[in-house]
């Protein structure tokens, strides 16, 4: 019989860290974060991280783990989840995974391609081409050098063409060699439960968790890490909007509501894709004995 994984997913905001607190209690079983920015120690309060009380309640692995400089990737994770966990299940019968990063999530679960590591010295050296020339001379080296990939990757996120760009400069060869999208086998089995609510309840606490994200020291966290500002790990909904407060193009009243708009884009961009997986069991955080009762039978 393999040990279980069980995998807490669902959008920003929904009420995961509250229900995996509960579920990680019944299992007896440490918290394995996947949540891909609260992973930087600095930034607790705009990543909603779980709280010193959170942590002392139960064991948290991958959180506040890295420096903002720090490159991580979701290939990285996974080899990283991969060990943990084996050293894990040697003391535990079933592990809590949980967080909203859909390609930490799907890197653990069904395994991602063997992308060469990318050296520090491609990575500057595309950055400052994006930054210096922008997004149309990256596509047009894109066209030209792995044209397939190019017919497929949406050429408004800029992200997806600079790492294509970063593999295929580091390598020599096209992206689309590496991507196979096989499913890897694991030591382990997989239980998926979603966290769901109502659009419009969900993008209200969304609203209101900004609110409460300013009345804690949002806005002196932010200045700290500020100088920071150009690293991959603030290029992220809250920070890069704040900044323009900061950088006094925008009222913070404007700031804030920009950081609520993009939250609930991100939250309806996860939602989309988590509502394509037919193997997640979804509940209503609110029925917290029905969810529990499923994890007691899932064992």
């Amino acid at each position: 019989m393999l040990p279980t994984l069980f995998v807490l997913v669902g959008s920003t905001a929904v009420g995961k860290t509250a229900l995996s607190l509960r579920v990680a209690e019944m299992l007896q079983s440490p918290i394995l974060s996947a949540d891909s920015r609260q992973m930087f120690r600095d930034l607790p309060i705009g990543t909603a991280a779980p709280t010193p009380e959170d942590r002392a309640r139960v064991k948290h692995y991958f959180v506040g783990t890295l420096g903002l400089e720090d490159y991580y990737s979701a290939a990285q994770y996974e080899q990283d989840v991969l060990a943990l966990t084996k050293h894990l299940f040697e003391q535990h019968d079933a592990l809590l995974l949980t967080g909203g990063s859909m390609m930490y999530v799907d890197a653990v679960c069904n395994g991602i391609d063997d992308i060469p590591t990318i050296s520090s010295d491609i990575r500057h050296e595309v950055a400052a081409d994006f930054e210096k020339n922008g997004l149309e001379p990256l596509l047009a080296e894109l066209q030209r050098r792995d044209p397939e990939y190019h017919a497929i990757v949406d050429p408004c996120n800029h992200k997806r063409v600079v790492h294509a760009l970063e593999v295929i400069r580091q390598t020599g060869k096209p992206l689309t060699v590496f991507r196979t999208g096989q499913r890897k086998k694991r030591p382990f089995r997989v239980v998926k439960i979603g966290l769901q609510r109502p659009r419009e309840e969900l993008f209200a606490r969304i609203n209101h968790r900004t609110t409460l994200m300013v009345e804690v020291g949002f806005l002196d966290e932010a200045r700290r890490v500020m100088p920071f500002r150009s690293c991959n790990s603030l290029n992220t909904v809250g920070y890069k909007e704040i900044f323009r407060y900061f950088d006094g193009e925008w009222a913070l009243d404007m700031a804030l509501d920009r950081i609520r708009k993009n939250t609930r884009v991100y939250a309806k961009k996860q939602m989309t894709w988590f509502a394509k997986d037919q193997d997640i069991r979804w509940f209503h955080p609110e029925e917290e004995d029905a969810l529990l009762r499923f994890v007691q039978q899932s064992l």
